[in-house]
């Protein structure tokens, strides 16, 4: 065949470069979401292709290099993911490779087979049931094996079970997910059907507000259960790995082997199997973290996004995604609804749902009627603590511990001490690749960066003045266990945070036995603030909420508030009286009285009003120019030459280029750009042309730069 007609195809590949490729193709066939392996800057790449392209003008194509392989017989990723792939690269400005790259699981990325067997069920032939009557007692493993597929029970795929499907005791059928008949459906209370019944009138993004413990995860099920009955597929989105087991335990209740799980914690196995599943249709109710929102549903009919104020939800580096707002984009592509659940919503949705933009779906009551526990202010002013916690909280938790309730002490910061100080000199361990202090842990003993990971041995003695005198600093969650476990020696203590609790397994063994009851003393970071349910929770403690009122970002204050309404809430669901006590130097601070006396719903007005007084999200919308480089000159200095560069645009206004608040982080130093706008089309006409004039100065590859539209951390 002569070379001027063989096909051309445009394809995506996982290269920093902010365009597609053309390469000729021997297969006229192949079509747009196959994978391609392709030779580029004479590396092998697995690609995806986005279409057919023509031959460049006035050529034949000869000069284009040629596909070595098409790893697809059909797509992977139909019209509709490649639209949504497409659609993530422009808004967020990121190369169309790397985001579609970020969408597969790792196994597809590194070119693996696609194939996929749907998963069997084995039933006992007639020939088997006799077998099962006949074989000799000595034979138990085949005995058990054949009793087993009789009883109805799932059967791993293993050399036993290959042969008794050999001698023809056992048949295979594919596994057809449904809902178990004998699930139980509990009766909604009224705001509950209220919400359900609005949600099927209204469809869209529905903002679903209820206050901790009302019943928010009962709508959701019911709104899964119409869209799977309706033959669709529903996604249900959480913010965290470690929410995941709890919550697919409670979808399996009603939907059986429908559900499954996909999240960055599985083995590569396990994420391509989730994978498959949901694009075969297979899987009917999918509870995944944010990555979960590009998996390539078949029947997309519910989109659920749990908690949906937390930050977790924004992907923060590389590719930098909100699956919140991906999911919102990806609701209105499938015409499915988009239910974004939290009982602090994210003042920009709040805002949204109070214009009318989303419908607002209201569950003011805890279920059962429990009380919402009232917030008391400790004023730490003037009192003496004791590892960190004053007298009036030391004795509400012995009051505690003296029955038979349970506790909760917050502090979101892990670790021994924030801080090793030398006594005489003042001298503190500082991280040698960040602009931060290390922290000590005990567990092993040693220094660590919470940035970039950096670890070292404490000194036995002051690097400055060589004297002994080093003392830790502050408490962090491993000195106030400690501390905890001396005052209560009888008492077991789990302590909740990424040094203990690495993966979802240590997790969900942990809450296991919360929820037995053998736990009766919790510890722990925000990990602990995030759709847990602790029935038995009587008491929370609250050891310091200072650091957020005066943090550099201005997102910190309603981190904050969304932060003590979300721990508080985990106290008193079972209708036991609670308490709440937090401690403060600053109780009268004004935002933070308006939470602790009026509630987090006049709170958030409150910080609306600020917003919109100053001009900042959700009254603007932000998109921040991020650098970093060898040395803080080479950053800067291309920040500052990207502002020379940025077109003029009337509606965008820039911050000075600066050093971001950590200015060196992992060895690297940081530089920064603001661009805010009232109006989006405005800074998108300023940002759109602006990024291709910065990926072609020479300087740009002399630094790792990105753009991170609607930051959600801008300093």
């Amino acid at each position: 065949m002569p070379s001027h007609s063989r096909p051309v195809i445009t394809v995506a590949l996982p290269v920093p470069l902010r365009r597609a490729f053309d390469y000729l193709s021997d297969d006229a066939g192949v079509a747009p979401g196959c994978r391609v392996q392709v030779n580029f800057n004479r590396r092998l790449h697995v690609g995806v292709v986005l279409g057919s392209a023509s031959a460049p003008p006035g050529g034949d194509g000869d000069d284009l290099k040629p596909v070595l392989q098409c790893l697809d017989a059909r797509p992977l990723l139909n019209h509709d993911c490649l639209s949504l792939l497409r659609w993530a690269a422009d808004y967020y400005l990121h190369p169309v490779g790397e985001v579609i790259a970020a969408a597969l699981p790792p196994a597809l990325r590194r070119g693996k087979s696609a194939d996929w067997t749907p998963p069997q069920r084995w039933s006992l032939t007639e020939a088997g049931a006799v077998a099962l009557r006949e074989l000799p007692a000595r034979q138990t493993a085949r005995r058990a094996r054949l009793a087993l597929a009789a009883s109805g029970g799932p059967l791993p795929l293993d050399a036993l079970t290959r042969a008794l499907a050999d001698e023809g005791w056992l048949a295979a059928n594919v596994a057809t997910p449904g809902m178990p008949a004998d699930a139980h459906w509990p009766a909604l209370n009224p705001a509950q059907q209220q919400a359900v019944d609005g949600i099927a009138a209204r469809g869209g993004i529905q903002l679903i507000e209820g206050v901790t413990g009302s019943g928010k995860t009962e709508v959701y099920l019911h709104a899964a259960r119409a869209c799977v009955e309706a033959g669709g597929q529903a996604l249900i989105l959480v913010p965290e790995i470690g929410l995941t087991p709890q919550l697919r335990a409670r979808f399996a209740e009603r939907f059986g082997d429908s559900v499954c799980v996909y999240h960055s914690g599985l083995a590569d196995g396990a994420r391509l199997d989730a994978w498959q599943r949901v694009r075969h249709g297979h899987a009917r109710v999918l509870v995944g973290t944010r990555s979960a929102v590009w998996l390539p549903f078949q029947r997309l009919g519910l989109i659920v996004v749990d908690e949906e104020h937390d930050p977790s939800f924004k992907q923060q580096d590389a590719f930098r995604y909100s699956a919140r707002d991906v999911a919102c984009y990806r609701g209105k592509q499938a015409g499915c609804p988009v239910l974004l659940g939290s009982a602090t919503p994210a003042l920009e949705t709040r805002h949204l749902a109070s214009t009318g933009r989303y419908g607002h779906q209201h569950l003011p009551e805890r279920i059962h009627k429990a009380a919402t526990p009232r917030v008391e202010c400790i004023d730490l002013r003037g009192q003496r603590l004791q590892d960190g916690l004053s007298p009036p909280l030391i004795k509400a938790l012995d009051d505690c511990m003296a029955g038979d309730g349970q506790a909760l002490l917050f502090l979101n910061r892990r670790g021994f001490a924030p801080l090793l100080l030398c006594n005489q000199c003042g001298w503190n361990a500082p991280c040698p690749s960040c602009d931060a202090h290390l922290t000590l842990h005990r567990g092993p003993t040693q220094l660590r960066c919470h940035h970039c990971g950096h670890v070292q041995p404490p000194p036995r003695q002051c690097p400055s003045c060589q004297s002994s005198d080093l003392r830790p600093i502050g408490e962090g969650t491993e000195r106030l266990e400690a501390a905890l476990a001396t005052r209560y020696p009888g008492e077991r203590i789990e302590r909740f945070d990424t040094d203990r609790l690495p993966n979802a397994a240590a997790l969900h063994a942990r809450l296991d036995a919360i929820h037995r009851g053998e736990v009766r003393l919790l510890v722990g970071t925000q990990m602990l603030a995030k759709g847990h349910d602790f029935p038995h929770l009587n008491f929370v403690g609250i050891v310091s909420a200072d650091q957020a009122l005066f943090g550099a970002d201005f997102r910190a204050i309603e981190r904050m508030g969304a932060l003590i309404t979300q721990v508080a809430g985990r106290a008193g669901r079972s209708g036991q009286p609670a308490r709440v006590l937090l401690q403060t130097h600053v109780p009268e601070h004004p935002l933070l009285s308006t939470l602790i006396q009026r509630g987090y719903a006049h709170f958030v007005d409150a910080v609306l009003a600020e917003r919109r007084a100053i001009g900042l999200p959700p009254f603007a919308h932000l998109a921040l120019l991020r650098a970093d480089a060898l040395t803080m000159a080479e950053a800067l200095g291309f920040v500052e030459m990207a502002e020379r560069k940025l077109p003029p645009v009337p509606g965008v206004i820039t911050l000075p280029p600066q050093p971001a608040s950590m200015a060196r982080r992992g060895g690297r130093h940081r530089a920064q750009l603001l661009l805010i706008a009232a109006q989006r089309p405005a800074l998108r006409a300023a940002i759109e042309p602006w990024v291709m004039r910065l990926a072609s100065l020479k300087a740009a590859r002399q630094v790792r730069w990105s753009i991170d539209v609607d930051p959600i951390d801008v300093f």
